[in-house]
């Protein structure tokens, strides 16, 4: 595959190549007599009378009934200024064979002329759009503008006079002779829209029919469609004005008229691979109708049902009911259809859901890479297994296996630098909270417990093995649309250091503070997150993400209580005892009507230990560098502040974390072509330490220079962006080190090749 590449590759450099050696030569030589090439639209002059502003909208509507791209030829997706195309053309063979012919059938364009793009048919539809935005005496005429070098080649100036714009006057609503035009004119009398003074507009008429046929059939009148409400409108009556009448069609059926209330609902739940036997279940809700063998949990459908018997019917009860058994994610296809009961005495509509079980195993798998122009290089991969039905009710096992390897290579190295981390994660998702039942939360999202088992083995060469063990109980819920909460009231883990070795021991002997992070120790912890993520319209999108632990506070407590004095213990061990917290802003703006985006990202964290624990463990300290945060540096090569090992010392390749952290990213995504997308970015940051540490000096958090500390890269990146998943590949400048580097002024790299970081990940990093 990467031959083949290289040699398109190739081929697409050569004609490219050969396109502009033959620049010069005619592209309109084979144009048939009396035809002009098209070459693009020179512009499009919009006015309105006394300098009146053109609504945006209705300008954008002109410009897309003239935009008639000219030709234009792409190598691997980008656009060509070489017409290559229009060369091939006009000046090869069209009855060549072989190579040359195949040749040409692949690059060959037929020229776009004045005459395919049909300019009268242009105005025509330009004046069709100022018609329908209430511009009635709207005019558009057009101009060839013929090509200096070549009379043959030529532009299009577009010349549009909007006229007056015409507004609404008075609104005559349906008479209130029955109870569904009472209704419609209610919904009416609410419209933004339809007041004296707006602005003529069919667009917005045809909104405001969607809207009044959408809130009709959330009111019972299920089969009422958009179409049945018709507008008369008149502008004889004063100048530039309209008169509006609102009707209903005459050809609408009868039963469209009706108000239906909800009959039998039903649901038939199908088994993955099709067949089994019918059993029946009656629930106060619905009449579930299982295949056998499958697992269900008989309260589980009617919990997602939102239908009620002998309610008015409701297209939201439709859409919710799809929305509820979706989430509880053991479903592939569900299907909801209603239809009337023949038999009742008032209008009814039976409802029938056909859900069919998705396959119960899962499996996926993620990978990373990341490579340093220092020699460091290093993959990680996740791989894992999910059961989504476990037991019948929705519950999710998971089962997952992380590792992750870094290497140091070179010539001038007499030792390979081998370091790995792997683990075991285990996770049982039930889909509601295991609770006392006097606790009331919104059923409109599922609500999470989560049960959590996680081994973690950490290898340092030359320095230490450590291996972590943690167990945790999670609830996840949701009260509002755009909040969201977790509360974990027990996380309780155990670190333990494994194996280290002389040089590690030594490190320790003359470094208290990271001799205390590195103890063995259990962290008993309570954890409370908030995140709010709303879209306030489709341009901007902002996301709040909050966190705040606490270990060892609870269990200090209970220990003093009882008498204990002294350093406490768990098991027979030590436990940690701090408070961590940390916040996070993303906000993402929409740049320009396209699919272009400025994502900015502001972190911040702070941990503190104290009381039975001297230190913050280290599993809990903050660090910067890797593919989602200062991507110029690798993970844990920068900081605390502006300390930075000797290179030789034997703190050199050792972790670097604080327990402040700080970090600001800025980063435009913009499309190139089809799924490939691009990124420019800006990452800035560093951690501190909030106690000074003398084998670390400069890392503690000081004003003074705390500027000169910050950390800051630039690069480019390219994202494949295939809806379910998103490859990202980062390639990091850095621009200022926040240590000394032997280099004055505020670049102070040591090269731009020693600056360069790649990154291949995952998804976006923020």
């Amino acid at each position: 595959m990467s031959r083949s590449w290289s040699m398109l590759s190739l081929a697409a450099m050569l004609i490219v190549a050969m396109a502009a050696a033959l620049s010069s030569c005619s592209t309109t030589r084979r144009l048939p007599k009396g035809e002009t090439l098209y070459t693009g639209v020179k512009k499009v002059e919009i006015s309105a009378p006394d300098g009146a502003k053109v609504p945006g909208g209705v300008a954008d509507k002109v410009k897309s009934a003239v935009d008639v791209k000219p030709n234009q030829f792409k190598v691997m997706g980008f656009p060509v200024p070489i017409p290559v195309g229009l060369w091939v053309y006009n000046n090869w063979n069209p009855d060549s064979h072989g190579l040359k012919g195949w040749m040409y059938r692949k690059l060959v364009q037929e020229p776009v002329t004045v005459s395919d793009v049909r300019p009268n048919l242009r105005t025509t539809m330009i004046e069709s759009v100022l018609d329908n935005s209430g511009y009635f005496r709207g005019t558009a005429s057009y101009e060839l503008i013929p090509s200096k070098r070549n009379s043959r080649k030529a532009k299009i100036l577009y010349t549009v006079n909007t006229g007056p714009a015409y507004l609404l006057d008075t609104i005559e609503l349906l008479p209130d002779s029955t109870l569904l035009c009472h209704k419609i004119d209610s919904l009416a009398r609410r419209s933004t829209y339809m007041v004296a003074g707006q602005r003529y507009s069919t667009d917005s008429l045809s909104a405001e029919r969607i809207r009044i046929a959408n809130a009709l059939r959330n009111s019972g009148y299920y089969f009422f469609r958009p179409e049945y409400i018709e507008y008369l409108a008149d502008s004889t009556i004063e100048a530039q004005r309209i008169a509006l009448r609102l009707t209903i069609a005459r050809n609408v059926p009868k039963f469209a008229l009706k108000r239906f209330t909800t009959g039998n609902v039903t649901v038939y739940v199908n088994r993955n691979e099709g067949g089994g036997t019918p059993d029946t279940i009656p629930t106060r809700r619905a009449t579930i109708i299982q295949m056998m063998p499958s697992k269900l949990r008989h309260a589980l459908i009617p919990e997602c049902v939102t239908f009620r018997k002998g309610r008015t019917f409701s297209v939201r009860d439709m859409n919710s009911t799809q929305t509820y058994l979706s989430r509880l994610g053991i479903f592939n296809s569900i299907n909801i259809e209603a239809f009337p009961d023949t038999t009742a005495a008032e209008p009814t509509l039976d409802v029938a859901i056909d859900c069919t079980f998705d396959a119960p195993l899962e499996a996926s798998i993620e990978a990373n890479v990341s490579s340093k122009s220092n020699s460091y290089i290093g993959p990680g991969a996740t791989f894992s297994v999910t059961n989504r039905n476990l037991w019948g009710g929705g519950e999710q096992l998971r089962v997952g296996l992380t590792g992750s390897y870094e290497w140091q290579t070179g010539h001038d190295r007499s030792s390979v630098f081998n370091s790995y981390e792997v683990g075991i994660n285990t996770s049982l998702a039930i889909p509601r909270l295991l609770m006392p039942h006097f606790v009331r939360l919104s059923r409109k999202n599922i609500n999470w417990t989560r049960f959590q088992l996680n081994a973690d083995l950490l290898n340092r060469p030359h320095y230490f093995n450590m291996a972590q063990f943690t167990a945790s109980m999670t609830y996840d819920w949701q009260t509002r649309k755009y909040f969201s909460y977790s509360f974990t009231p027990l996380k309780l883990t155990y670190v333990k250091l494994m194996h280290t070795t002389s040089v590690f021991d030594s490190i320790m002997a003359r470094n208290r503070a990271v001799a205390l992070s590195f103890r063995d120790q259990f962290i008993p912890q309570m954890l409370w997150s908030m995140n709010y993520e709303h879209p306030m319209d489709r341009d901007n999108v902002i996301s709040v993400n909050t966190t705040f632990q606490e270990a060892g506070n609870i269990s200090w407590l209970l220990w003093r209580a009882a008498g204990v004095k002294g350093e406490k213990k768990l098991f027979g061990m030590p436990f940690s005892q701090f408070v961590k917290g940390t916040a996070q802003v993303v906000y993402s703006r929409r740049l320009g009507t396209g699919d272009s985006w400025l994502v900015s990202r502001f972190l911040i964290g702070a941990a503190h230990a104290y009381g039975n624990g001297k230190e913050v463990p280290y599993s809990e300290q903050f660090y910067v560098g890797g593919a989602n945060s200062i991507r110029a540096f690798t993970v844990r090569s920068i900081g605390p502040g502006s300390y930075h090992p000797e290179e030789g010392s034997v703190n050199s390749n050792f972790d670097q974390t604080g327990t402040f952290k700080l970090e600001f990213n800025v980063e435009y995504r913009f499309p190139i072509y089809g799924p490939l997308h691009g990124a420019l970015f800006v990452d800035t940051g560093n951690v501190w330490l909030l106690k000074a540490d003398p084998q670390r000096p400069g890392g503690k958090l000081e004003a003074s220079t705390f500027w000169k500390e910050v950390a800051v890269g630039t690069g480019v990146g390219l994202r494949f962006d295939i809806g379910m998943m998103v490859i990202r590949g980062d390639l990091g400048i850095g621009i200022h080190a926040p240590y000394y580097t032997g280099y004055g002024g505020y670049y102070n790299m040591k090269s731009f090749g020693n600056s360069l970081a790649f990154h291949l990940a995952i998804g976006y990093p923020f």
